[in-house]
């Protein structure tokens, strides 16, 4: 399983702002900088993540981005799925696979995607810090 690159991104962005969380607010233009990402994109990013509510914007020249939440209720499951949507699946085997064969391979993913959830939904931000 391989994240995409703003997976990468957000979390970066993700564990920056909470690195950070004394700070009172965190721009993209310092997360941008830091990581060497192109801030426009990060941007929009981040804007998922405030519709998600991982994350909370204040506009203006004083304003950025900080958490919503402590970084030990925020999971790496709901950081993934903000940008990438809900993680489900399946795989797709032709209409002439065998259908035992079929069914053991559909059953066996979805564990396999399942299972990848549940580790996801159990690690916390703070446990990546």
């Amino acid at each position: 399983m391989n994240t995409n690159r703003a997976t990468t991104y957000t979390l970066l962005a993700v564990g920056y702002i909470s690195q950070h969380r004394n700070q009172k607010f965190i721009t993209s233009q310092t997360i941008a900088k830091e990581y060497g990402l192109p801030q426009d994109y990060l941007t929009k990013l981040l804007l998922q993540l405030v519709r998600a509510t991982v994350i909370r914007s204040k506009r203006g020249p004083r304003g950025g981005f900080y958490l919503a939440a402590p970084p030990n209720k925020i999971t790496l499951l709901q950081v993934i799925e903000a940008v990438e949507g809900p993680m489900v699946g399946g795989i797709g085997l032709s209409e002439g696979a065998k259908r035992k064969l079929s069914v053991k391979t559909k059953q066996t993913y979805a564990k396999a995607l399942n299972q990848a959830k549940a580790v996801f939904q159990k690690t916390k931000i703070s446990d990546l810090l």
